[in-house]
């Protein structure tokens, strides 16, 4: 009896509870992001229209996640976390049950509908925030990297349950009522979500009294790396899934259960990447692992952009896919590593909030490009910026080690 309950297992019921809520939510999130073009084409809405409430989107959550950032000291990442969760629930009620153009922009501000299937989220820099205090230098990354295996898996499901609404057509259901419905349901998971952040114990109030919003010796750190992440942030901005989505739509004419099945593979491959991510990483270090399989999909990306034909531009995204997210876990146990652990939260968020804002410009822009020509554009222009983003986080950081491969290189394990 005494073995089962050893100190080493100890912080891993919460840290369960919120790989559940993040398998939940990105769930959610991944079906609505594809459902997201076809909904709104549906309503007659035009591919500018889908651009525009894609940035709109993006903006709230990088008001949102500003304000959690700040409000983090004073209220702790649980209580922020449940109060996002009910948001969740209230934006999937609202976004089914309106069809004005309007109120979806004003819903699309406020609540948590994700264009881009769970990287941007304000729920992502609390998650960190907590996940960072339960694991050691030595199994941060891996502790990262499973949790964002968890959520790309369940991201993965995702995308094949956004095909429902195809499926059930030809039993005689109402397709545009189905989409509604699945906006329902992902309100719906926002309720078990919040059933989950709530069994996360309390912190102590001696650590929430701590002064954890302000930057200090670590600011110009963060600072740098918000800038570089802003302009990967608004590379990617142009192939938010949603968008990538509606380009096959137009370009290929993908129907919504094949786009499904794509974006399930999809998952897949990005979710067996993250623990390759974490032994590359304890190899090669961080830094390298990020930028030396980041570029390789960036090419796959543009290369896909001039694929004439369906079947390789699959095979091209599909690659992007492989490699593409390798970065999620490593970026994320990169900052949490080289800030002290009172700079987390502040970190987490200020590193997150410039990632949002430059992601909701280009959406938009995207949007037009998609609207004025069938031309992959906003691929080539992403996966170019990608690259200049890769070349200039390896000049800049590649001599800045976190703790556990600086001890490495004392006892000769990295040269």
């Amino acid at each position: 009896m005494y073995e089962v309950t050893t100190p080493s297992r100890r912080p891993f019921p919460p840290v369960n509870y919120l790989f559940a809520a993040r398998a939940l939510r990105d769930f959610g999130d991944s079906f609505v992001a594809i459902l997201l073009p076809a909904y709104l084409l549906a309503l007659g809405f035009t591919p500018l229209a889908v651009g525009v409430l894609a940035t709109t989107s993006l903006l709230g959550s990088a008001c949102l996640t500003m304000t959690a950032g700040l409000l983090s000291a004073r209220y702790g990442y649980r209580r922020l976390l449940l109060g996002a969760a009910w948001l969740m629930i209230a934006t999937g009620i609202a976004f089914a049950s309106s069809r004005h153009y309007a109120v979806l922009l004003v819903i699309a501000f406020a609540g948590t509908i994700n264009p881009s299937a769970g990287n941007v989220s304000v729920f992502v820099p609390l998650e960190h925030t907590a996940l960072a205090r339960e694991a050691g230098d030595t199994d941060r990354t891996r502790l990262f990297a499973r949790y964002s295996l968890t959520g790309a898996l369940a991201a993965a499901l995702g995308s094949l349950a956004s095909a429902t609404p195809g499926i059930l057509a030809p039993l005689g259901f109402d397709r545009l009522t189905a989409m509604q419905a699945m906006f329902v349901i992902y309100g719906l998971l926002g309720v078990v979500g919040r059933n989950l952040y709530a069994r996360i114990p309390q912190r102590p109030p001696a650590l929430q009294a701590r002064k954890t919003v302000a930057l200090g010796p670590s600011r110009k750190i963060v600072f740098k790396l918000a800038a570089l992440f802003s302009l990967d942030a608004f590379a990617g901005g142009f192939v938010v899934q949603s968008l990538l989505a509606l380009w096959l739509f137009q370009r290929f004419h993908l129907s919504l259960a094949e786009a499904g099945a794509f974006f399930f593979g999809a998952g897949l491959l990005a979710a067996l990447s993250y623990p390759v991510a974490a032994r590359l990483s304890r190899r090669f270090g961080l830094v390298n692992t990020m930028v030396f399989t980041h570029m390789p999909s960036s090419i796959a990306l543009i290369l896909a952009a001039i694929a004439p034909t369906l079947a390789l531009a699959l095979i091209l995204l599909l690659v992007r896919a492989a490699l593409s997210q390798m970065d999620v876990p490593t970026r994320s146990s990169y900052v949490m590593a080289v800030v002290t652990e009172a700079e987390r939260p502040a970190a987490a968020s200020f590193t997150s909030v410039p990632r949002s804002l430059a992601s909701a410009v280009s959406p938009s822009l995207a949007g037009a490009l998609f609207a004025a020509s069938a031309f992959a554009w906003p691929l080539l222009i992403c996966g170019t910026l990608k690259i200049v983003y890769d070349l200039l986080l390896l000049a800049q950081f590649r001599h800045l080690r976190p703790p556990e491969e600086n001890r490495s290189t004392r006892k000769g394990g990295m040269q």
